[in-house]
């Protein structure tokens, strides 16, 4: 078939174009490619990651569901213990790996270990989950700094633990957040103060037995 000029002429435009921008073009779709595939293998081995943090998180669960006024066990403390640890050290940008470390702490705080669980709290407190792909918990870390506040008043640091109470918006825990800070107080001697937190914990929603009763013993000096 003969080719007329006009049908050269633009063949001649289309090799030229292609020597200018042949060679970016290719690249760029390499780059594509690349990124695309990249991304897949990402959202593969995420979802990995994802399912065997969540089965050791469920092997957490199911030891420390148990009946009502039947207490974990010694053993099912200490693998309670051990699965917390395995989730932190392979799966720390999990939210599997902070949720573990919350009952972790609750199983230090029951030996009466409140060094170690003072210590886990930190951790999660320290470690935001956060980034392009996770979102933080707020929640969860509201109560891992309230529980923070509360081992660290046990431990005798009332000034500590009020620090923490007092530099914090405590939003959807602001009842436990005044009641934790009405417990410093009382510890400070501050009792007109802890009187005030009480009843800002109350008219938080706070509706505990234990929060009227820590109101009707306070004593009236200040």
């Amino acid at each position: 078939m003969a080719i007329n000029a006009a049908e050269e002429e633009t063949i001649e435009s289309l090799k030229k174009w292609w020597e200018e921008n042949g060679k970016q073009l290719m690249l760029g779709a390499v780059t594509i490619v690349a990124v695309f595939s990249a991304w897949s293998y990402w959202q593969y081995s995420q979802s990995g990651a994802s399912e065997s943090a969540s089965d050791v998180y469920e092997e957490i669960l199911a030891l420390t569901l148990t009946e009502p006024g039947v207490l974990v066990s010694e053993a099912e403390r200490n693998e309670i213990l051990q699965l917390s640890e395995e989730l932190i050290s392979e799966h720390s940008d999990s939210i599997y790996a902070h949720y573990g470390a919350l009952f972790a702490a609750q199983q230090h705080v029951a030996a009466d270990n409140l060094n170690a669980a003072e210590a886990t709290l930190q951790w999660i407190v320290d470690n935001p989950l956060g980034g392009l792909f996770v979102s933080e918990d707020e929640g969860l870390m509201l109560a891992a700094s309230l529980r923070l506040g509360r081992v660290i008043l046990a431990q005798g640091d009332s000034e500590r633990a009020l620090s923490i109470v007092n530099n914090i918006d405590p939003k959807g825990f602001e009842a436990g957040f005044a009641e934790l800070r009405g417990d410093i107080y009382v510890a400070m001697d501050r009792f007109l103060d802890a009187r005030d937190s009480y009843v800002a914990a109350q008219q938080a929603g706070s509706i505990s037995d234990g929060l009227r009763m820590k109101l009707d013993e306070l004593p009236d000096e200040s």
